[in-house]
């Protein structure tokens, strides 16, 4: 007996909803809708391990090759039709379905099995000269383009000439034998490139499969996975499935639905609705749909069936599901369903609506938001109080207020916004390749499309402001202008504003208000909720909810980076629970930086002692007021950590001017004491210099100035009756001898302090853990440290050799071009490098002080895939800027309750 043959094609009813890894996202839930008993059309699915094998070789193996002819022969079976058949043909659609959904991204080829002899036997089975010669049209169209690899606007223009000449201003229009030769038009594009329409549908079949494989490797399938951080390695689905038509004549369409409005949450109704079309019609928005609840004077039967058939789906997956279907001759086809994308209000919305249903719990109403959904909320909106009058509307397609420059197309777009340009991106309708323009745009306009639109799905998943099918707005694509219902054109360049909410566009910018979510964090519930309306409410509540059952069931703690009172005040306000990183250097800016200067130039002890009593009251009354703010918090405050080479003058203008002041023969001499300063402590690599823990035992008495600052600030407090909770951080240390050298000075002084003034100052003394040499040695510095706070953004730069001015400015981009990184290594945490000394430095840290403290401090602390990570390597706390809080607060709930780094997306 041979070796078994590894199954790559698996029928819908062979699936379920659970293989998402194996069979997609589509395919997995075709095949559970198959399950479930509902009207599904057959077919089979080939998996994404196919798709993996095909992306290596290039070819589709014997064995896939055997698996596919043998699906189609059960599928031809069941149908009792032939693929090809000149009388009674069977007719397939080969659609691409990923584990996570990627909408528009990838490629759709319909109605494979049409030739030049079988389109007459579907005009004669359907009764229909014209449906069939549409279909067959269709199908060299999408075969030309996704197969071929040809310009679609080839057949784009052919198609509106032939509406030219039939005096027609929609394709539905065009008859049946202006659709003959159009399929001739398109049949001979396709032969002037050299190329053939094959007249054989098993080869129609395989090609359109393999353009599927090709698909997942597109640049706008790749941009939009780095876009949604969704891994390059897992491959699409191929999904086979009968043919279903929504353009066969009186009493067809198709559509798609939601169970819940997708952008507010609202319990209801929603989609759109298209006669006499086929389903990519509705979601490119070529042309404006009817509203779903039309179709119930339409179709009452079919609608009335779609509805019982939402609250199925609905009530089985727990969640907004995301329907498609089509009627065919009143026949009701179910062509898709998944838990749908929604808007970040929307999902707070429906995630408690879902628990008072009693369909969830809250941990899972907790799994369901994620923090970027939070941070989007925390966003600006239009002041409508103060708004001028809209000067269109469209359909609310994605939330949120959007003030930009008008461009044209997706290139304008990029180009503009790698100025710095905020730019509205307009267009008639959006397709997949424009995908550039709207990553790079602040929101998107269209005058087609409704809700359910390439515009408005893609939107909602990427957080971008869009308003759809704004029809009283005229384009003009060549003279680049755009016109409103009043006849005001507007040239490229020129300010709009668009309201994703509601749906208007404003001419000019209009003045945003701060979020409502942002009012609840910062003064309040009962604050925000002052005169709100009921949709603010009910999102205002929602969070709450979600707020406090967050806090109730994470494990991580979230600080706040603060370095200023006013900071430290937000962070409380926005739930941080102490400081986790207070840089001193910043309060050695401004007129300060004369008295740093003093203390460089000192040349003797008497002149470095004096800069130093200079200095101590300044940063003693620093730390009161932040001691204060934060009291009954820890507050861990980093000695001071830049090279002194920031305090000082940049060489070369301090040189020119010294250079035209001796020409002039006016010599300064301190400049000149100065300049010899400066260029004794000009370093070729400053970031790798003398900074951090080598300030601290270079310059002497500078950080026992700041030990002793914080030290009395801290008995200040005490006999106020506070209590303050400092703890001393020394930066950059890469030896547990340079630590302890610090240490020995700090806890000299601190024993000063409390003999003086009579106080009690039990300061924790650690490091921040930022270079690989500290982390490899953990446990040697684990002997002295009290607690380690991993430096995230230095240990990145340490560990890559690269610094974040390389990834702004430099070679970054061809890297994220050629898959090196999917993410910057600076904003989400490097799991398998820097990962992996965090890991290393925590583990023997902790084996030598079980009690040892352990956090993180650079921005990763405020990113939802790093706090997982972070959970996952058992730190205590994260810290990340105030207005960050929130977001880490709900993802280290999250990462509490059980999701991983998978789910999140």
């Amino acid at each position: 007996m041979g070796p078994m043959t590894e199954k790559m094609v698996y029928a819908f009813s062979e699936g379920n909803k659970d293989l998402k890894d194996l069979l997609g996202g589509k395919g997995a839930n075709l095949a559970e809708m198959t399950n479930l008993g509902l009207p599904v059309p057959p077919g089979f699915t080939i998996t994404t391990e196919a798709c993996r094998d095909y992306l290596v070789t290039g070819a589709m193996s014997k064995d896939l090759l055997s698996q596919v002819r043998s699906s189609l022969d059960a599928l031809e079976e069941q149908m009792g039709r032939t693929l090809g058949d000149p009388e009674n043909p069977l007719l397939l659609s080969v659609r691409s379905g990923a584990k996570f959904s990627m909408p528009g991204m990838m490629e759709t080829v319909l109605n494979i099995g049409l030739n030049d002899e079988s389109v007459h036997g579907l005009a004669a089975q359907s009764g229909n000269d014209r449906f069939a010669w549409d279909s067959y049209r269709r199908l060299i169209q999408m075969f030309g383009k996704t197969v071929l690899d040809l310009d679609g606007e080839l057949f784009a223009d052919a198609l509106a000439e032939v509406m030219v000449e039939s005096g027609v201003s929609s394709d539905v229009q065009i008859p049946a034998d202006a659709l003959k030769g159009l399929v001739k038009r398109y049949e001979d594009i396709i032969t002037s490139h050299g190329m053939h329409f094959p007249q054989d549908p098993r080869d129609q079949l395989l090609g359109a499969i393999e353009a599927v494989f090709r698909s997942w490797n597109t640049p706008r399938a790749q941009l939009y996975r780095r876009q949604e951080r969704i891994p390059n390695d897992l491959g699409t689905a191929v999904n086979v499935q009968a043919m279903v038509f929504g353009n066969s004549g009186e009493h067809s369409g198709t559509g798609v639905a939601f169970t819940r409005d997708p952008a507010t949450g609202a319990p209801g109704v929603y989609g759109d609705y298209l006669e006499s079309a086929q389903g990519e019609d509705v979601v490119s928005g070529i042309r404006n749909t009817l509203a779903l609840s039309d179709l119930a004077e339409l179709e009452p039967g079919p609608y009335a069936e779609l509805m019982e058939i939402m609250t199925t789906l609905e009530n089985h997956y727990r969640d907004l599901c995301d329907i498609e279907f089509t009627i065919e001759r009143g026949k009701l086809w179910m062509l898709q369903t998944r838990v749908g994308k929604r808007t970040a209000a929307a999902a707070f919305r429906i995630a408690v609506q879902l628990v008072d249903e009693g369909l969830i719990d809250m941990d899972e109403a907790v799994r369901r938001v994620s923090g970027p959904q939070l941070g989007m909320l925390m966003f600006p909106q239009f002041d409508h109080a103060h708004a001028p009058k809209s000067a269109a509307k469209g359909t609310a397609a994605s939330p949120g207020a959007a003030v930009g420059k008008i461009v044209f197309d997706s290139e304008a777009a990029v180009a503009a916004a790698a100025e710095g340009k905020q730019v509205i991106l307009v267009r008639r309708e959006t397709n997949p390749d424009d995908l550039p323009g709207m990553v790079a745009a602040a929101g998107i306009l269209t005058t087609r499309g409704g809700k359910t639109s390439h515009a408005a799905v893609v939107a909602r998943g990427m957080g971008k402001t869009a308003v759809c099918g704004t029809e009283s707005i005229e384009i003009d694509s060549v003279a680049r202008t755009l016109t409103f219902p009043d006849g005001k054109r507007l040239v490229e360049g020129q300010v709009i504003s668009i309201d994703g909410s509601t749906g208007e566009v404003f001419d000019g910018e209009v003045e945003v208000r701060p979020s409502p979510v942002v009012e609840y964090f910062d003064a309040g519930i009962d604050a925000a909720l002052d005169d709100a309306d009921a949709a603010t409410t009910d999102l205002v509540n929602a969070v709450d909810r979600i707020m406090r059952h967050s806090d109730e069931n994470r494990r991580l703690l979230v600080r706040a980076n603060a370095d200023t009172p006013e900071d430290a005040a937000r962070g409380r306000r926005m739930g941080s629970q102490g400081i986790g990183l207070c840089r001193t250097e910043h309060m050695f800016l401004g007129d300060r930086k004369q008295y740093v200067e003093k203390l460089i130039l000192a040349e003797s002890d008497e002149e470095r002692e004096e800069a130093l009593a200079e200095l101590l009251p300044l940063q003693r009354k620093d730390f009161i007021r932040i001691l204060e703010v934060m009291d009954g918090l820890p507050v861990t405050i980093r000695l001071l950590d830049p090279p002194l080479h920031e305090f000082l003058p940049d060489l070369t203008e301090l040189s020119v001017r010294v250079a035209v002041a001796e020409e002039q023969g006016k010599p300064n001499e301190a400049d000149l004491r100065l300049l010899r300063a400066v260029r004794r402590l000009h370093e070729s690599n400053p970031m790798l210099g003398l900074r951090g823990v080598r300030l601290g035992l270079v310059v002497q008495g500078l950080f026992a100035l700041q030990v002793r600052a914080i030290a009395e600030a801290a008995c200040f407090r005490q006999r106020l009756g506070g209590d303050p909770q400092a703890e001393i951080m020394i930066p950059l240390v890469g030896s547990v001898h340079e630590l302890e050298l610090i240490i020995d000075e700090a806890s000299q002084v601190l024993a000063d302090v409390a003999s003086k003034h009579g106080c009690t100052l039990r300061f924790p003394i650690g490091t921040m853990i930022e270079l690989p040499r500290a982390a490899l040695t953990a446990g040697e510095i684990a002997k002295s440290a009290e607690f380690f706070s991993f430096g995230t953004n230095d240990l990145t730069q340490t560990t890559w050799g690269f610094s974040r001015d390389d990834v702004e400015a430099g070679f970054f981009s061809l890297y994220l071009d050629k898959g090196v990184f999917g993410v910057s290594p600076f904003e989400s945490i490097d799991e398998e490098g820097v990962g992996r000394l965090v890991d290393i430095a925590s583990t023997e840290g902790r084996e030598v002080r079980p009690d040892l403290h352990l956090g993180v401090c650079g921005e990763h602390g405020g990113d939802p895939q790093s706090v997982h990570f972070f959970h996952n390597v058992g730190l205590d706390y994260v810290s990340c800027s105030p207005f960050r809080v929130p977001v880490a607060r709900l993802e280290a709930a999250r990462a509490s309750l059980g999701m991983t780094s998978s789910d999140m997306r």
